[in-house]
């Protein structure tokens, strides 16, 4: 028995959502992320009821890239969505299914869907559970910091924006892409907070790469 890097999420609201649309939207979503971080996913993303997903990895680091392509895919793609996630280390106690996460047992699938549960009572989208507490609450504290900048991103008035600034970074880039005023960018990168998304996003991957002898 080995352990592992568990990731689950479910869809913020979903029941109140258009189903068919969100679907397909959730399912876009997952398969982009599978494609860009193949390499690194021991089990796919598999989404194991209508809006729920959940993977496998091997450590800290891989979980918490994942978890932030996923965050930027859906301004990228402008999905107007949330997603609530649970990154835990445990046991799977079962062979892996290296072709689709499913049908494993575990104390760490166990785990992690009951966290799962126990968030949707709570207004925090990033939960970790991992044998290192210093490092599972630096995480999830970062995590608490960048769900304050990303949750205030207004999808149809700021997305297009972020995703110019995810590409560009420098405002006068992106200025120039969007053909609009340096000076409207530099307030819009300050106004939504680019700078400090991309130091805590930095932290947050430092963080997840600690490794314990």
């Amino acid at each position: 028995m080995k352990e592992y890097i568990i990731i689950m999420a479910d869809v913020i609201g979903s029941r109140d959502e258009d189903q068919a649309l969100l679907m397909a939207d959730f399912k876009e979503l997952v398969s982009g992320v599978n494609v860009s971080r193949k390499n690194t996913l021991v089990s796919p993303l598999t989404i194991t009821l209508g809006d729920e997903f959940q993977g496998v990895l091997d450590n800290i680091k891989d979980a918490v890239n994942v978890v932030l392509d996923l965050e930027e895919a859906i301004v990228r793609n402008g999905k107007d969505f949330k997603l609530r996630y649970v990154i835990v280390e445990g046991l799977i106690e079962t062979p892996v299914n290296t072709e689709i996460a499913y049908g494993m047992l575990g104390d760490g699938l166990t785990r992690a869907r009951k966290y799962l549960e126990n968030l949707k009572k709570d207004d925090l989208r990033f939960f970790f559970w991992l044998k290192d507490q210093p490092q599972k609450n630096a995480l999830g504290n970062v995590f608490t910091a960048l769900q304050d900048i990303i949750d205030d991103w207004n999808p149809e008035r700021d997305f297009y924006l972020v995703t110019a600034f995810l590409e560009f970074k420098d405002y006068k880039r992106v200025a120039m892409a969007l053909q609009k005023e340096r000076s409207l960018m530099w307030k819009r990168k300050k106004n939504l907070k680019i700078n400090a998304y991309f130091a805590l996003k930095e932290v947050a991957s430092y963080i997840g790469g600690i490794q314990h002898a």
